[in-house]
């Protein structure tokens, strides 16, 4: 009995845990920073809107997730494409109470799906802001956003509030369940 206990404190210590390039993008005010600052058990108090990158490293599941926050200002969308390199799983922000931005999203979000840098990378929607009496259901954007239409890879629409947490953890388990292999 020792002895198969051993063997396996052995085989953990051999194999260090995987790092995973998560990349998290979305329209300007989606919530990006303050989602990445709670994931990383940050201070979500003072977040400025992001003027080019923020890079955290979070642990979950046995994988160490490098996850890098692209301001999403118009001015900085064309850069975007810069970081598509090598990412594991695409992270997509949305601020399900702004209606008016929902068209938007869902343009720039089909324009990163077409990308050859990211064919086949599974993607993770977290429909933000969903603690607001504002906020649009799920089930209406999965239709508003075309999602049904997403074929070429693993996706996940998941209800989050980056304000209060809730849903974030979900969102990261299908995550570490789902990285591209």
């Amino acid at each position: 009995m020792l002895e198969g206990l051993l063997s396996i404190l052995r085989r953990l210590k051999r194999s260090p845990e995987r790092e995973v390039r998560l990349l998290l993008l979305g329209l300007d005010n989606s919530g990006k920073t303050t989602l990445l600052k709670q994931l990383a058990e940050e201070d979500i108090s003072h977040i400025a809107p992001t003027q080019g990158f923020n890079i955290k490293s979070v642990q979950s599941s046995g994988f160490k997730l490098n996850v890098w926050d692209i301001g999403g200002q118009p001015k900085v969308r064309p850069y975007w494409k810069n970081y598509f390199e090598n990412t594991d799983v695409l992270i997509y922000v949305i601020d399900s109470s702004d209606r008016k931005t929902l068209e938007e999203t869902s343009l720039e979000l089909f324009e990163l799906l077409e990308e050859e840098k990211l064919a086949a990378v599974p993607l993770l929607i977290f429909a933000n802001k969903q603690d607001l009496a504002t906020a649009t259901p799920t089930s209406e954007l999965v239709e508003c956003l075309h999602l049904h239409t997403i074929r070429d890879r693993m996706w996940q629409l998941q209800a989050c509030s980056a304000v209060t947490a809730q849903g974030l953890q979900d969102g990261m388990t299908w995550v570490c369940k789902n990285i591209k292999k």
